[in-house]
């Protein structure tokens, strides 16, 4: 069976890679980071959908679910999107001021460990492995490690630097795409999978700014950016907003007619 590794933020968009994975055959094994972020909720998502779809895949291989700690990273990033930062601005991603939701090297140091684990997989397997990544059109402007320069660079270190390391490979479905493009995939590879479409999208999180018992915002940039993508594709999104759809769905839908 080909072998695919996977951070899986919790977030839409590497859900949504997920399950194009599955969709294609893949066994993968998901990873996700714990690096003292305030939306922590977004890890209890990851491993709800990861329980959800093993559960109803009783006749297919288990994803392989794996969260790593570097929360002690915490006291030395500056960043608004951590534990101790500023507050996570609002708006939307083409204000300046959500340049302070950037983790400094935050993709470097997930990288290198999904790098790791890759090879390791590959090195016991005798196989090739894809690295899939959720990175789409519109985190490039934002984040300069979602750009395929940043891509280029980092796999060239990594081929550098280790023994075998051309049979790991990347696979970046939603590159030149955006949310929309990645919940069209999503809706089709649920289908194929015979997954419900609401029962996988209650199970992440794109909220910056969520509240304690895990209801997410609508004014922060991520979720304006994903309430548009559910806008466009017509359909109601299953997650439970604060003030509820109906609130965010006018918020947004006032917020990009200035746009």
């Amino acid at each position: 069976m080909k072998q695919a590794v996977l951070s899986l933020s919790g977030g839409m968009d590497s859900s949504t890679v997920l399950l194009h994975l599955l969709e294609k055959g893949y066994q993968v094994t998901a990873v996700s980071f714990d690096y003292g972020q305030k939306h922590k909720v977004e890890l209890e998502r990851a491993q709800e959908l990861v329980d959800y779809i093993n559960l109803s895949r009783i006749n297919e291989p288990n994803i392989n679910y794996k969260v790593i700690k570097l929360d002690g990273l915490v006291e030395l990033l500056n960043s608004n999107l951590v534990e101790g930062g500023d507050d996570v601005p609002e708006g939307h991603y083409e204000e300046e001021n959500m340049k302070d939701t950037v983790v400094p090297n935050r993709n470097k140091m997930f990288s290198s460990i999904i790098q790791a684990v890759a090879l390791s997989i590959a090195e016991e397997k005798n196989c090739p492995v894809e690295i899939a990544m959720g990175i789409h059109a519109g985190d490039h402007a934002i984040y300069p490690d979602c750009r395929q320069e940043f891509r280029d660079a980092d796999y060239k270190a990594f081929t550098e630097g280790n023994w075998d390391a051309d049979k790991v490979t990347y696979m970046t479905p939603y590159l030149l795409g955006d949310k929309f493009d990645i919940l069209m995939d999503g809706q089709y590879c649920c289908e194929q999978l015979g997954l419900d479409f609401d029962e996988v999208y209650k199970r992440t999180n794109t909220s910056y700014k969520p509240t304690a018992e895990g209801l997410s915002d609508y004014k922060s940039a991520s979720s304006v950016e994903r309430i548009e993508a559910f806008i466009k594709l017509g359909r109601k999104d299953p997650v439970e907003y604060v003030d509820g759809w109906d609130t965010a769905k006018s918020h947004v839908e006032e917020l990009l007619a200035n746009y």
